[in-house]
């Protein structure tokens, strides 16, 4: 692969195997999520629906100064001037206040209320136009001419059903929740380009459509965004994030068939895959019979994931999935049914990001952070619904960097001591805004 125009491709998916000799039976979906891209820094239309202003005592977003520079052609001093506004003092503050307030209140996918409303309220300070509700919770803002080039930015607003393990003073007061994922940073930063983009309006090419979906977290609410409109006339999207199946049949002995199906599945990647082309096929339970260790089941229901870089990879990887395990099991006379639960959309395709967006965010990055501070990551075995968004339009997905020692923000995503550096929420905010706004002027 190509370092210097990389293309990330992670894949997910989920099946379910039931070996059973009586009857057939319905699988339960398990579903996984984690998190990719290649952007990493230092520790770094007319509304639907507006709501005003809740209470007059909340406090309000800081003002933006309006833009002095001509940035009709972008030089770095507008990459420098977005950054700069990002880091004003009074930014910062808000920005970390807005981050606690949501990390506090963690809610999970399509359970987003409180922080919708949240963001809404913000919107209305900003005196910004949005639509709303789609797909339950989530919102589409437009700021910027209202004709095209349309470019959009998306945060994601779940939570993960995690007990928090950092004690600190803004931990999550909701029993069993957590943002371990860091949406509620993903959700501010965008607020603040929301901000930042406004203040910079007559500056703005086209239009930049900002998009805070529900349901990243195995809930695909990528696609329900879609559906509900959230691609209408948009070109190209971007996301950030933070960086530091089964099968039934019938015995004889359907866990003799089931243990051949599991080892005879391992044989897929070891013995028919490039070696160079990484994948993962793996069964991670096995379920079968009861309390009773005198009888035989009827039963077993195998459930496991399997991953790969490519559209062609991961749809290989599928159908041998399925021929190994219903073959395997006639040859001990039983029956398999396969179910990768395609229906429910637990099937996330490669997220693969498009070479003229990662050029477009590789030279963004470099002028806000420095040469020094960007690097290309390698692929990862992830999953990201912002993959459903990559089919449609040309898309990037990218990191900023998080880590930091002495605060602790060490730990990886859904991890109960994931913890972030709230200094990069201003870096965040300034990445969004430049992305849009220079976007709009390159490719409008």
């Amino acid at each position: 692969m190509n370092n210097q125009k990389l293309c990330l491709i992670c894949s997910i998916s989920i099946l379910i195997a039931i070996l059973t000799c009586s009857s057939s039976a319905v699988g339960t979906t398990i579903s996984s999520d984690d998190d990719f891209s290649y952007f990493e820094g230092t520790c770094f239309s007319k509304a639907i629906e507006t709501q005003k202003n809740q209470s007059s005592s909340r406090r309000r977003s800081p003002s933006v100064p309006p833009s002095s520079l001509d940035c009709t052609i972008w030089t770095k001093a507008c990459s420098d001037e977005i950054l700069n506004l990002a880091k004003r003092p009074e930014n910062i503050e808000w920005l970390k206040g807005l981050r606690r307030r949501i990390h506090e209140n963690p809610e999970l996918a399509f359970e987003e209320f409180e922080t919708s409303r949240l963001i809404r309220d913000e919107l209305d300070k900003m005196e910004l136009n949005y639509r709303f509700p789609m797909a339950t919770t989530g919102i589409r803002v437009m700021i910027g001419t209202g004709g095209p080039p349309f470019v959009a930015v998306r945060a994601d607003m779940d939570a993960l059903p995690i007990q928090e393990a950092v004690e600190w003073e803004h931990k999550s007061k909701v029993a069993g929740k957590m943002h371990a994922c860091g949406h509620d940073a993903h959700v501010t930063m965008l607020i603040g380009a929301a901000k930042i983009l406004k203040s910079r309006q007559h500056h703005l090419k086209g239009t930049v459509v900002l998009l805070f979906q529900p349901a990243e977290e195995a809930g695909n609410g990528a696609k329900q965004m879609m559906a509900a409109g959230a691609l209408e006339d948009v070109e190209a999207i971007f996301a950030v994030h933070r960086v530091v199946p089964g099968t039934h049949t019938v015995p004889v002995d359907p866990v003799l068939a089931a243990s051949a199906a599991v080892i005879s599945l391992q044989g897929i990647v070891s013995r028919e895959a490039n070696p160079l082309d990484s994948q993962v096929v793996s069964v991670t339970s096995f379920n079968g019979g009861g309390d009773n260790l005198n009888m035989i089941p009827n039963t077993v229901v195998l459930g496991g994931t399997f991953r790969a870089f490519s559209n062609t990879s991961f749809y290989q990887l599928l159908q041998r999935i399925e021929e190994v395990i219903v073959e395997q099991a006639s040859v001990f006379k039983c029956s398999a049914t396969v179910d990768f639960f395609e229906k429910d959309s637990t099937i996330y395709p490669p997220t693969v990001n498009d070479e003229r967006m990662y050029e477009h965010v590789r030279k963004v990055a470099i002028d806000l952070v420095g040469q020094t501070n960007f690097r290309v990551v390698p692929p990862m075995m992830g999953a990201e619904d912002f993959s459903f968004y990559s089919q449609v339009v040309p898309a990037a997905f990218f990191y900023i960097g998080i880590m930091n020692e002495t605060l602790g923000s060490i730990h990886t995503g859904h991890s109960p001591y994931f913890m972030i550096d709230e200094d990069v929420l201003p870096i965040g905010a300034a990445a969004h805004a430049a992305i849009a706004e220079r976007y709009l002027i390159e490719y409008g």
